[in-house]
Order: structure tokens, then C-alpha cells, then sequence
């Protein structure tokens, strides 16, 4: 079974996927997610479902969520933290330093 996890709005579908088998359990467990979410009269957006695919041997399976093709990521923010599909942080520091040049500015400039 896959990792389930909920925060707010915000729900995470987990799984190793290292066979075919893998690729097949990982799809049932989207479509079991879609029936819970049917039953309790949930709906998830799809355009804003995506799939992370993690590792240098991952089979970058194709994955649906009520029928619809989930669209692939390379990069997403999680609790406000931007991660790659190779576990990096750069871009999140990247923006941390750009945000606090920027404060810099504003403040050169308010006063």
C-alpha cells in the first residue's frame, strides 16, 4: 500500500515503484483514493495533480486519477519549501537569497 499523507488541503501519494508490479499496485491506490473521494463527495483538482518522479532508475510510468492522465514534475513546493525531483534544495536557497536581496532594497528604498 502507499503512503498516504494530509495536511490541510494538501494530500501526498507515496510509493517505491521498482517493477511492473509496482506501477500497477501505485495506480490502484490512485484509483482507491478516487473512490474515497467520491464516496465522502471530495473532489481533487486534477490539473493540480501531479506526479514526482524520484531516482535515476525510476520507469517514469504514466499515472491517471479518475481516468485523467496526471501531468509530471520536475520540481514542487511542499509546506513552502521548493524540492526537485532529485531531492535538491538549490532553487529553494536560491529564492531564500533573491527574497532577502529584495527586502534589502525595499528597505533601502522606504527610507
Amino acid at each position: 500500500m502507499s503512503n498516504v499523507s494530509v495536511f490541510a488541503d494538501d494530500t501526498k501519494l507515496c510509493r517505491p515503484v521498482n517493477s511492473i508490479q509496482d506501477v500497477t499496485s501505485l495506480q490502484q491506490d490512485l484509483d482507491q483514493l478516487a473512490i474515497w473521494a467520491a464516496k465522502w463527495q471530495m473532489r481533487f483538482n486534477v490539473d493540480k495533480c501531479k506526479v514526482m518522479h524520484l531516482g535515476c532508475k525510476n520507469m517514469q510510468a504514466p499515472y491517471t486519477l479518475n481516468g485523467t492522465a496526471l501531468g509530471k514534475s520536475i520540481m514542487e513546493k511542499d509546506l513552502g519549501v521548493l524540492v526537485d525531483n532529485k531531492l535538491g534544495c538549490s532553487k529553494q536557497c536560491q529564492a531564500a537569497a533573491a527574497n532577502k536581496v529584495l527586502s534589502c532594497i525595499k528597505r533601502g528604498i522606504d527610507s
